[in-house]
């Protein structure tokens, strides 16, 4: 019983962890974002909204610089004000911006928020375990491994879900007519938009795929959808 104690401390900490970023990142988005008012985009977002047979999509202006997309918790979606501002420069098109709140709207609708509470909660209990194995046979450095195990099946799991909104948002954009090039044409643009640097990491531990295999994923779609 006393080998199983700090596991399931660990799963009730997670549990706490997610519920207070839950807490601070609602309390955040309430205070620093307004629904978006722009006629050209909402009768884009009505496309969408027409293809899941809903009134309309509320979309929501996050005032923040860095360009981004999320949904939240509760299932509000969320443009950073910094991507809208590179919509208004026409540095990304209408149907590019649909795109990213086609692919929020698939986190929403797979439940990944949900799905996130409960790995979260696990890796923080696997972190525990591995940290009470290889501390006992390594001292220090088998902290360090521990960390960087949980920290690659953290980011395999945020992958996954990436991909997953990414083929659900592929299936509503060509359900709505859009079809998926303006995600394509979106994933060429992203590394300059964002100024990331994804080779600056190693892939193994990217919570985003490279934009070379999602693009790709998107062309196997197409071509099952097209056979």
């Amino acid at each position: 019983m006393l080998r199983v104690a700090p596991i399931l401390l660990a799963i009730v900490i997670g549990l706490v962890m997610y519920r207070f970023s839950v807490w601070r990142t609602h309390r955040d988005l309430d205070t620093k974002s307004t629904e978006l008012a722009d006629p050209k985009l909402k009768a884009l977002t009505d496309r969408l909204a027409g293809s899941l047979e809903l009134a309309r999509i509320p979309v929501y202006i996050y005032e923040i610089d860095p360009v981004n997309g999320l949904a939240a918790p509760d299932g509000r979606i969320f443009i950073t004000r910094g991507f809208y501002r590179k919509y208004q420069n026409g540095d990304v098109t209408g149907e590019e911006l649909a795109s990213v709140i086609a692919h929020e709207l698939g986190h929403v609708a797979l439940g990944h928020s949900r799905r996130r509470m409960i790995d979260f909660s696990g890796q923080n209990a696997l972190r525990t375990v591995l940290v009470m194995l290889l501390g006992r046979f390594i001292p220090f450095v088998g902290i360090w491994i521990a960390n960087m195990l949980t920290q690659m099946l953290a980011a395999g799991l945020s992958r996954n879900d990436e991909y997953e909104a990414d083929a659900y948002a592929a299936a509503l954009l060509t359900k709505a007519g859009f079809g998926v090039e303006p995600q394509k044409s979106l994933f060429r643009k992203l590394e300059e938009l964002t100024q990331n640097r994804a080779g600056m990491s190693p892939a193994w531990l990217m919570s985003h795929p490279k934009t070379d295999q999602r693009i790709e994923a998107l062309e196997k779609l197409e071509a099952r959808w097209q056979s």
